[in-house]
């Protein structure tokens, strides 16, 4: 049977256009994140059973669950940190049944990495002041400091949750999340 047949029919008559190997492909990406305490990404996929409880538990309707346009990692969770980041409310990792959102505390969260793009930053280019990511850093003067009143990411606290991005004026986003796969190991 011919491949985009198969994927039609496997959608329910809906066209999915996918390239070859983008079924097997990471969904995660820049502002793509996995909820708080996620394992690897290696791993990830093949660990969660795809219940949903981690999506049912958050409040905020932070947590989508992937469709089958994503392949092999469809019914898998994700954060779209532009649309709704993650308040770090850590329902998700007490409900997941299989480990695969590890029970830590949001200081030891590591969805993320914030990364301010210099040039887009009304701050940094120097046409006014905007204090919007660092005002809404649940760890203020902490993952985020006003150098000059500019926003620095202190890369060691920053745990990724998107709520800079989100609060965001600046269209492309003058600070991003870059996805890390791991928390930070207890000791």
């Amino acid at each position: 049977m011919d491949r985009r047949l198969f994927l039609k029919l496997l959608a329910g008559g809906l066209l999915v256009s996918c390239a070859p190997g983008e079924l097997a492909s990471s969904p995660i990406k820049t502002n793509v994140l996995r909820p708080p305490g996620a394992i690897p990404e290696d791993f990830f996929a093949s660990r969660c059973i795809r219940c949903g409880r981690c999506a049912e538990s958050c409040s905020y309707r932070s947590i989508k669950i992937l469709d089958l346009r994503h392949g092999f990692y469809a019914g898998t969770p994700v954060i779209y940190v532009e649309r709704i980041p993650c308040y770090l409310c850590m329902r998700c990792v007490k409900v997941c049944p299989t480990g695969t959102l590890q029970k830590v505390s949001q200081k030891e969260v590591r969805m993320g990495l914030a990364r301010v793009n210099r040039r887009l930053c009304v701050t940094w280019k120097g046409e006014g002041i905007c204090r919007s990511c660092y005002n809404a850093c649940p760890f203020r003067e902490q993952a985020i400091k006003l150098d000059r009143l500019r926003p620095v990411v202190v890369p060691e606290v920053c745990v990724g949750c998107g709520l800079c991005t989100y609060a965001c004026p600046v269209t492309p986003k003058a600070i991003v999340i870059e996805p890390v796969y791991a928390f930070k190991a207890s000791k």
